[in-house]
């Protein structure tokens, strides 16, 4: 189970959005006392190395050694991935387009790639700013997934750092919809009884994962959902207004198929509610080999 970083990726780019990217790295490194890893694809030179050296000067994240640059050349997600695994990244911080279209989808954008390929956790940002402001309103999916546990202890820490308003934990009740069909000849009292049981054993589940989670002081509401999963984490993030969506990165590999048939982690950052952060603990044999395993 993990709920801090200790090293966060940031990728970067000498477009409008770079001090806002910056700010908020700082923010995080702070957050998490972590090292901060800035990765730029494309061109470098004396010009960008001062520009640079200006922002950092302006972002307070200047004569430190936990701030490392990396200047880098070739196709830019897979040489920020690289840089990524290399470097024992925890963490990476990246901008994205709050809305994707269906172009720039089937294509592929740099974003999508790194979400589809990355083997550390990351987090999307849709509008960073140059004074970044405190998640208030967190959603966290609590689908069975085999990092249920670290997106919510993550969403937890967060939550309490930035004493946020609510914590809301979303889950799907499985077979929702089949088994109240199936039980359509039963009483009202008895069909009552059944929808109350499926919603107790999902809610207990829940719970009993939070019992191993420290989150003292923090406001959590557990919703309960059926349907399309990815569709209604998007829904109700953008009817609770949250600013931060947590979701656990997926066990499998995305296929062709996936791409014609969205997953719905892809459905959920195709039409972005919110900023969104994808857990993924590193392996344990990787930390192991750095000497970091507790």
């Amino acid at each position: 189970m993990i709920s801090s970083f200790r090293k966060i990726g940031v990728a970067i780019a000498f477009s409008p959005r770079i001090k806002a990217v910056l700010s908020e790295a700082a923010r995080f490194k702070k957050m998490w006392n972590a090292e901060l890893v800035l990765i730029h694809v494309g061109e470098h030179g004396d010009k960008e190395e001062q520009t640079l050296q200006s922002l950092l000067q302006e972002t307070q994240l200047a004569n430190t050694n936990e701030v490392k640059v990396y200047w880098q050349k070739g196709k830019p997600a897979d040489q920020i991935l690289a840089t990524c695994k290399r470097e024992g990244v925890d963490l990476l911080l990246a901008g994205a387009l709050k809305k994707e279209n269906l172009l720039k989808y089937y294509l592929g954008t740099i974003a999508l790639k790194i979400l589809r390929k990355a083997d550390c956790s990351v987090l999307m940002l849709t509008d960073p700013s140059e004074s970044p402001q405190r998640f208030r309103n967190i959603v966290v999916n609590a689908e069975d997934s085999p990092y249920v546990e670290d997106a919510l202890a993550t969403a937890c820490f967060i939550g309490t750092k930035e004493n946020a308003m609510w914590l809301h934990v979303v889950r799907e009740i499985k077979m929702y919809g089949l088994t109240m069909s199936a039980a359509e000849q039963c009483s009202e009292e008895e069909y009552d009884d059944l929808r109350q049981s499926l919603v107790k054993e999902e809610v207990d589940k829940v719970e009993k994962i939070l019992v191993r989670i420290p989150h003292e002081g923090l406001k959590i509401n557990i919703k309960l959902v059926s349907g399309k999963s990815g569709f209604e984490l998007s829904q109700f993030s953008q009817r609770k207004h949250a600013d931060l969506l947590v979701i656990g990165a997926s066990s499998r590999k995305f296929s062709l198929f996936d791409r014609v048939f969205p997953h719905d982690q892809e459905y959920i950052f195709a039409d972005l509610p919110c900023n969104l952060l994808v857990v993924h603990p590193r392996k344990e044999s990787d930390l192991r080999k750095e000497g970091i395993h507790d």
